[in-house]
């Protein structure tokens, strides 16, 4: 069946006048669905029975299902497990900052990406997910929160960028006027490096950001930690993210994991300057989070700092990643592999109610 929530307004009007309906309630359907947030046809109360009755024996309509959440104790970020309709299972991440609240979400069932330190990767891909279901899990999240979202990064499980038209379909869907009216500008949308969707992106005339995951200044090192880097060289990439510049006028943010021991040092950070010193952009300093699969452990507090006091000095605007629930399994991937680890995953999965709180 037609997944409904993933349906443009006009794409929806069609599909309501060809039922026999007037157009008009394609906009009160489209408002419970992406202003109201409703969970089902049921809720919308001021559509005729007759038309919420048929729309729910012809349509899909995602609603994904709490497995688990895990609040951190340091600083309140929420880190979410949802259940797509097919039972399987994606994170997504809610954080608080002074200048609003961000989420987190998840593009793909796992990934085929590869990247040595991300726990998302292990297994593989599952599935792509659809607009939708990217949708609604900035959607949960605000039911189940009660607080309003003003920042949504792509930067979950998954490759965006491998999942191109769908992520396409959710960005202008959450920017929609009739939605939650998500700015272009607050959003962010990473990828390890996919050349040709990224220029495709840069001509798509939106005002999002691209966040490349860059973790290493040269082919060499970057290919020890990710296999896309034996398809696409740094150059290629530098010419894409300055491309994208050209054609939006955004700059590059770029995503260094710092890996103790593997890229973390003077040559390092000096072949990172002679990579980036051209390109209007920002640095982003990750300490990388251990994963058990994975023998990479974060540098010391001092190694640190000195690489971001040498990219500083040198002119690279650049700031250390504050950790956000580093006590609840903070990396991509984590709590989703331990949950499909554990027997737990045979609990029954928990719904909303009309409020939004799980029940």
């Amino acid at each position: 069946m037609r997944d409904i929530k993933s349906l443009t307004l006009e794409e929806l009007k069609n599909e309501i006048q060809q039922m026999g309906e007037a157009s008009f309630r394609a906009k009160q359907m489209y408002q419970w669905t992406h202003q109201k947030l409703a969970r089902g046809f049921e809720e919308m109360s001021n559509l005729p029975l007759s038309l919420r009755q048929k729309c729910a024996a012809n349509y899909d309509f995602t609603a994904l299902r709490q497995v688990r959440m895990q609040q951190s104790a340091i600083d309140g970020t929420r880190k979410y497990l949802f259940a797509l309709g097919d039972g399987k299972l994606v994170e997504s991440v809610f954080m608080r900052y002074k200048h609003g609240n961000s989420v987190c979400i998840s593009s793909q069932v796992g990934c085929r990406m590869g990247c040595a330190f991300c726990a998302s990767t292990i297994g593989g891909l599952e599935r792509n997910l659809t607009a939708s279901e990217m949708l609604d899990q900035v959607y949960a999240i605000t039911l189940l929160t009660g607080e309003r979202v003003s920042n949504v990064v792509v930067m979950g499980c998954g490759e965006p960028l491998d999942n191109y038209d769908n992520l396409l379909r959710f960005l202008m869907l959450l920017n929609d006027e009739n939605g939650l009216h998500i700015s272009q500008r607050s959003i962010t949308v990473s990828t390890c490096g996919l050349v040709p969707q990224m220029r495709r992106l840069a001509e798509e005339g939106l005002q999002i950001t691209l966040a490349l995951s860059l973790h290493g200044a040269t082919d060499e090192k970057r290919r020890r930690l990710m296999p896309i880097a034996n398809q696409y060289t740094l150059a290629e990439l530098m010419e894409a993210c300055a491309f994208y510049f050209e054609k939006t006028g955004r700059r590059i943010t770029f995503e260094y994991a710092l890996v103790g021991g593997v890229n973390d040092g003077d040559t390092d950070v000096q072949a990172l300057l002679e990579l980036i010193k051209d390109l209007n952009c920002h640095v982003n300093l990750i300490p990388v989070n251990p994963v058990k699969e994975r023998n990479f452990m974060q540098p010391e507090a001092p190694y640190i700092a000195a690489f971001k006091n040498k990219l500083e000095k040198n002119g690279i605007n650049v700031t250390i990643r504050r950790e956000m629930g580093r006590d609840i399994d903070g990396a991509c991937g984590q709590l989703r592999k331990r949950q499909m680890d554990s027997e737990t995953k045979q609990q029954p999965v928990t719904g909303y109610g009309k409020n939004g709180r799980s029940r």
